[in-house]
């Protein structure tokens, strides 16, 4: 456990030790000599990117990825030798930063290229990854002509290397697999059309290399939502090759504990009253830590049992119903196990309607991480 000194008792807990073992398992999962390409955009999913880079890599991840240069900068600086590829747009401004910094760029605009041509003036090699739109309507080259036109010309500079070919699957997490094999199929088409073979052709995120056939790993996958311990959909938590340890737990503590009679209100807009004599707890936790209003009536776990948020959450703190008079500085946890009782992000997600990705992502940078690895 780290020492970093926390004087709130909010806080989110990073068990780095169930990442490392979500990556052996999947490394015993995938072919020989596939590399692992540890997703580590948005400061890792809300998990903290430096530390989860490093056990990442500590159990066999080969690079790191992300979404922005800013992003890859803050990784660079952290990790100077592990190959950092940046999925997303970067402007033409930043190809010369990336060349001195050994970052790797995805390309899909002949333009771009014709940019970075006339902009950057580093000697060192800029090492590119060219992305396919196969079917998610995002960024991607959509035609084999635009491809080829896209190669030709980063083929023209002798500073520009076409290090890898990559595609990324709209339904690899669902059951029906009509819209994912014509997406195989179109990316076949695009690789076999370049005259040479990058060094790394990957496709597979994470709901394709867990459940469907192994010849999509290519030569890396990008482990992503379940190197954290989170299932892409329910369909393929039905179909896990192994089991997913979750990796984030969010704790508090009680910092209040009052009695209210019948007829009492709780909160802004008297959205709760009491309809018996009740004890109400106050957490120092709000929507500014990313627990937003519509988490309102969601359980939390005190003393291993379910109680409810009541009232509207306020920007710092909430209110919970107490069964009993706790203690003040009794632990409250969000999300996690208390004894035989547990809170997932599944949980929170179908609470609010939205997918267990956007969960730890919501939780802010108020919220300190803490870190751990089991002995």
């Amino acid at each position: 456990m780290q020492n970093k000194q926390h004087f709130r008792p909010t806080k989110a807990i990073i068990d780095l030790q169930a990442i490392k073992q979500n990556i052996c398992h999947l490394k015993e999962h995938l072919k020989p000599n596939v590399q692992i390409v540890a997703v580590v955009k948005a400061n890792a999913y809300g998990h903290g990117d430096v530390e989860v880079a490093r056990a990442a890599i500590e159990a066999g991840a080969s690079m790191l990825a992300v979404a922005t240069p800013e992003e890859a900068l803050h990784i660079r600086k952290h990790f100077p030798t592990t190959d950092v590829l940046i999925l997303g747009y970067s402007p033409s401004s930043f190809a010369e930063v990336a060349a001195n910094e050994n970052i790797i760029l995805t390309v899909y605009s002949k333009d771009w290229v014709q940019q970075v041509c006339t902009q950057s003036n580093s000697s060192k090699p800029l090492k590119l990854h060219i992305k396919i739109d196969t079917g998610m309507g995002r960024i991607g080259v959509t035609s084999i002509e635009t491809l080829m036109d896209l190669y030709n010309e980063i083929n023209k500079s002798s500073n520009l290397v076409v290090d890898g070919i990559f595609t990324h699957f709209a339904t690899a997490d669902e059951e029906d697999d009509s819209y994912f094999n014509k997406q195989v199929t179109m990316f076949q088409q695009f690789i076999a059309t370049l005259p040479k073979k990058p060094r790394i052709v990957h496709a597979a995120n994470t709901a394709t290399m867990l459940i469907k056939d192994p010849q999509l790993q290519f030569d890396a996958v990008r482990f992503g939502i379940s190197m954290y311990g989170l299932a892409p959909s329910a369909y393929v938590k039905t179909k896990l090759p192994f089991p997913l340890q979750s990796a984030f737990s969010l704790e508090t503590e009680l910092i209040e504990v009052k009695q209210v009679e019948a007829g009492q209100s709780i909160g802004y807009g008297a959205t709760f009253t009491a309809t018996e004599s009740s004890y109400i707890g106050t957490l120092p936790i709000g929507y500014a830590d990313g627990l937003i209003r519509k988490f309102s009536g969601q359980h939390v776990l005190i003393d291993g049992k379910r109680v409810p948020i009541v009232g509207r959450i306020c920007m710092d703190q909430c209110m919970i119903l107490l069964p009993i008079a706790y203690n003040i500085g009794e632990k409250v946890t969000l999300i996690g196990k208390q004894k035989d009782e547990e809170i997932t992000m599944d949980e929170w997600a179908s609470k609010v309607d939205t997918i267990n990705y956007e969960i730890p992502c919501i939780i802010t940078s108020r919220v300190p991480r803490v870190y751990y690895t089991k002995q």
